[in-house]
């Protein structure tokens, strides 16, 4: 018994000692570890929601890596220009872009396939669904990688309520008023509004207030109310339309240097994908708060009219998408295949949706009254 309590004393003292120095060799490797991996990343955004938006997925990635992954989160402009930010991200100049696809527009029509293309009778977070699962993502790369032959990895998040109309210096009732009128918008949605009469101009955000102001544009959207509100529309038009099939579902897209991220640990690529899907989530819930709130806001404080965009209207631009749709089909194959992917999808899916969806207005006004 004292021979074995002996035996078990000896062993105890020598493996902490074994232990100690282990600790002790494994330290230099451990601080090395600790050493945080650094990626530059480039937002489109200059302040407001949207800004807010990129710093909630940066955050999210520093907090999920423990100190091992950092993104240092630059602002608008600060190395290249918006329009340049994708190509900055293949050469390399920039590590990664927080970014909407309509922005690479010039590029490929087909980008705005992913974030500004026809409404196929879905939401954004339904063509999300389409890119995630039902073949969009394969879509996507093969427009990057095969196509463009471009060095960059993406993910999509933040599924966008569909943007309104936007501002007019009066209400609009029918589309013969929007006929030569000068309008900012991007993407696909430039070719449906030309195509209804329009003299479509695409400027970024930070422009549209003061352009409206000049009189250079008479009318413009730019996404969802507290944008509109931060940007001071109110201050140059009182008459506010909701509701639109020119963007009525849009995300944004995060980018990587591919090359840069086939070189990051498994667990940092990890850490960058979902924390893009958790950043979705919660960038969905913050919108529902805040768009409301500062629609209220515009009506009550700065005197706005809020209008719905008439159907007859939006019967129209379901029309000039069947044009559009139908000339970039026969002038590019690749647009074509997409397009075909996306009805097929939505098809199968709206079936379900639509049909299972209750009347929520209905709901609504049977507890708020009549909207």
């Amino acid at each position: 018994m004292t021979e074995v309590k002996s035996s078990r004393r000896k062993f105890l003292k020598t493996g902490a000692a074994a232990i100690a120095g282990g600790a002790l060799i494994a330290a230099p490797s451990i601080a090395i570890a600790a050493k945080p991996v650094v990626l530059k990343v480039q937002a489109a955004w200059g302040g407001g929601i949207f800004l807010e938006f990129a710093q909630d997925y940066v955050r999210r990635v520093n907090e999920m890596s423990g100190g091992s992954l950092r993104i240092d989160l630059l602002g608008v402009g600060a190395v290249v220009k918006t329009a340049e930010m994708q190509t900055a991200v293949h050469k390399g100049v920039l590590d990664g872009a927080h970014l909407v696809t309509a922005y690479w527009y010039s590029k490929s029509p087909v980008a705005s396939l992913f974030g500004t293309g026809p409404c196929f009778g879905w939401s954004a977070n339904e063509m999300m669904g389409w890119i995630q699962y039902g073949g969009g993502k394969d879509l996507y790369y093969e427009l990057m990688h095969e196509k463009l032959r471009l060095d960059l990895v993406g993910f999509f998040t933040g599924p966008m309520p569909a943007q309104p109309l936007g501002w007019f210096k009066e209400q609009i009732k029918s589309s013969s008023q929007m006929v030569g009128l000068k309008y900012r918008t991007v993407g696909l949605a430039a070719d449906v509004l030309q195509e209804m009469g329009m003299s479509v101009v695409q400027l970024p955000g930070g422009e549209i207030q003061p352009a409206m102001k000049s009189g250079l544009i008479d009318a413009a959207e730019f996404n969802n109310p507290t944008s509109d509100k931060d940007f001071g529309m109110q201050d140059v038009s009182k008459h506010y339309h909701l509701a639109s099939f020119h963007q009525s579902q849009e995300c944004f897209e995060i980018i990587y240097n591919k090359t840069l991220f086939d070189k990051l640990a498994k667990e940092h690529q990890a850490i960058l994908e979902y924390a893009s899907e958790a950043a979705s989530a919660d960038m969905a819930w913050k919108a529902m708060e805040r768009y409301s709130q500062d629609l209220v806001t515009l009506k009550v404080k700065h005197g706005v009219n809020v209008y719905r965009t008439p159907d007859s209207i939006m019967d129209d631009q379901l029309k000039a998408w069947d044009i559009i749709i139908e000339r970039f089909n026969k002038s590019d194959p690749f647009f074509k295949k997409v397009v075909e992917s996306q009805k097929k999808w939505a098809k199968r899916h709206g079936a379900y949706a639509l049909n299972n969806a209750p009347n929520y207005q209905s709901a609504y006004e049977h507890y708020f009254g009549k909207l």
